[in-house]
């Protein structure tokens, strides 16, 4: 779980005194500003992805944080895709981001792209050029790195930083003409070699890719890096404050010092500790190297920590919501337990699923009913949700032949154990009270059937037979059953901290991830879940699962969300 924090800004509880409830740290410079009457009162945030890779959970906090704080206030967010480095990106990435913020219950005020501003940023690097600020340079990457020294050593000057304005700007200029291969030359902003913050050793501003562009195809060849566009783009937005995690903040000086040159509008920056959560990644060149490498199924494989992935293995956005709040806003960096996550679905699908029966076998156990007429058939009517008064029942077909799990039988049962075994009495839920009277091998000893009798009078909601018996289980009927393909997943890693661990990521992986198996269901769960009247279930005793996109009219396919308890924590305290 997440570790308490000693920052008094962190932990603090300013109360609103309209609402009596607190306010995290950035709430209060909000409402610091509104009461100052800065930018008129107005709250303007952004969302600012680069469409390089899906969003996952971590952005997803990002994206409560940004909309939530709008809309608190009264405000408006954009939607700007920081779209800077045409090597990597692309429209799948920008339509997969937009579902997703939209799945989250979002919407944006604006859609801006920062290749929306490149005439902009353009001007404004020729106008530091102008003002001596910045300088063409000839020199590699590998000799930028040498020049910048270290953090305890001052910074070289480049050879380059004394060449005058005229050749400045025309040497840029002839660079956006593509008048130079890639890494020929680059621009660097005139800051501060001696300065104790790497940021301001006069950091790069352009380079030259000759790449094609998803928005801007070849008009241009020199491209702004991050920390040049960002808080430009910003600026240009009018962003009153913008949120940023952790890392940016040693990069706050640089984005002042531009702001400042330019005389543009100054954003407020504010940083935050981004998520990090257990047994995943949250590195985005690791994901899709997991999903280049094929060590997933795609970016949204259930096991993923991607917004696609969590949709598809079944969890909803009330739930990533309810996550985000739970999880509050933090100023340090820290480690969240993934348990946290899995309450907050199980809490949500606790009160809205309806509860179905499934037998999860490879060879489920067939239960005969000896003296239940041959040919004969009822409808059982069992209540969807117990938790839900307003959920309603549903017809289950019951027979004489009915499939249960293996574990609910044994021959040799220890005490306490109020399942089904040899002379032994339970009730079939929704049904009959049955009791085994033979237990039918194969010629190796393997049970294959169990042959009881039932308690005509004992049928469920007209009980008047006056027998008790302690255990229920689950059934489906052996001619109604459907058969299906039940995809169990678990952790995608077996270590807690896969990014705290010095062996390589990708030999952190959890081989036990994914579990096929074949399973039999009750068919109108797969009638509710092809007509979109429910995708959700909750399988007895079994976990949560849904309906997923590969399945077929002939073979319906189930994920599991998460289990009913928390099973991974008692296992790790068993090893």
């Amino acid at each position: 779980m997440a570790e308490a924090s000693n920052d008094p800004l962190e932990n603090s509880t300013t109360d609103r005194s309209h609402t009596g409830t607190s306010l995290n740290f950035i709430e209060q410079f909000v409402e610091e500003d509104i009461s100052a009457g800065k930018n008129g009162g107005c709250v303007h945030t952004r969302f600012p992805p680069e469409p390089n890779g899906y969003l996952h959970i971590g952005h997803a906090k990002s994206i409560c944080l940004n909309f939530g704080l709008a809309d608190k206030y009264g405000g408006q967010t954009n939607l700007r895709f920081d779209d800077t480095n045409p090597v990597t990106e692309d429209t799948e990435y920008v339509d997969s981001i937009k579902n997703d913020v939209r799945w989250l219950g979002f919407d944006w005020e604006n859609e801006f792209y920062a290749s929306d501003y490149f005439d902009q940023l353009y001007a404004f690097a020729e106008a530091l050029i102008q003002k001596g600020l910045a300088y063409v340079d000839d020199s590699t990457a590998e000799e930028i790195a040498a020049q910048k020294g270290t953090p305890m050593e001052p910074g070289r000057m480049s050879q380059y930083r004394d060449r005058s304005i005229d050749e400045n700007l025309d040497l840029f200029r002839r660079m956006k003409a593509g008048e130079y291969p890639d890494g020929a030359k680059v621009l660097r902003a005139k800051v501060d070699m001696a300065s104790p913050n790497m940021q301001l050793r006069d950091p790069i501003i352009y380079r030259i890719k000759h790449a094609h562009h998803h928005r801007t195809g070849d008009t241009w060849c020199i491209y702004p890096m991050y920390d040049f566009a960002h808080g430009q783009s910003d600026a240009i937005e009018h962003i009153t404050h913008s949120l940023c995690t952790l890392e940016f903040e040693v990069h706050r000086p640089l984005y002042e010092w531009f702001i400042d040159k330019l005389a543009l509008f100054p954003s407020r920056q504010i940083e935050f500790a981004r998520l990090n959560l257990t047994y995943t990644v949250m590195s985005k060149r690791k994901l899709k190297q997991l999903v280049s490498e094929g060590h997933v199924s795609g970016w949204d494989d259930p096991r993923m920590p991607t917004i696609a992935g969590i949709r598809r293995r079944g969890y909803t956005p009330a739930s990533i919501r309810e996550f985000a709040d739970r999880i509050g806003i933090a100023k340090r960096d820290n480690l969240i337990d993934v348990s946290l996550l899995e309450f907050c679905i199980r809490e949500e699908l606790n009160k809205t699923t309806h509860r179905v029966m499934a037998v999860l076998d490879e060879k489920p156990l067939k239960l005969v009913i000896t003296n239940y007429e041959v040919g004969r058939e009822e409808i059982m009517r069992i209540e969807n949700n117990p938790e839900d008064p307003n959920a309603g029942e549903r017809d289950v077909p019951f027979s004489r032949e009915v499939y249960i799990e293996r574990d609910d039988f044994l021959e040799n049962p220890p005490k306490k154990f109020f399942r089904l075994f040899p002379g032994g009495m339970v009730r079939l839920k929704g049904a009959y009270i049955i009791k085994c009277d033979e237990v039918v091998k194969d010629n190796a000893g393997e049970i294959i059937e169990l042959r009881c009798s039932y308690i005509p009078e004992s049928r469920s909601g007209s009980d008047t037979s006056g027998i008790n018996v302690k255990g229920t289980i689950h059934w489906v009927s052996v001619p109604h059953a459907v058969e299906a393909e039940v995809r169990l997943y678990d952790r995608l890693f077996s270590v807690e901290n896969p990014a705290a661990d010095e062996r390589e990521f990708r030999e952190l992986l959890n081989p036990n991830s994914l579990e096929v198996v074949r399973a039999f269901v009750e068919p109108a769960l797969v009638e509710a879940a092809r007509s979109g009247a429910q995708r959700n279930f909750q399988f007895m005793r079994k976990g949560y699962f849904i309906l997923d996109s590969d399945s077929t009219p002939e073979r319906p396919v189930f994920n599991r969300t998460v289990t009913l308890k928390d099973s991974w924590a008692k296992e790790v305290k068993k090893g």
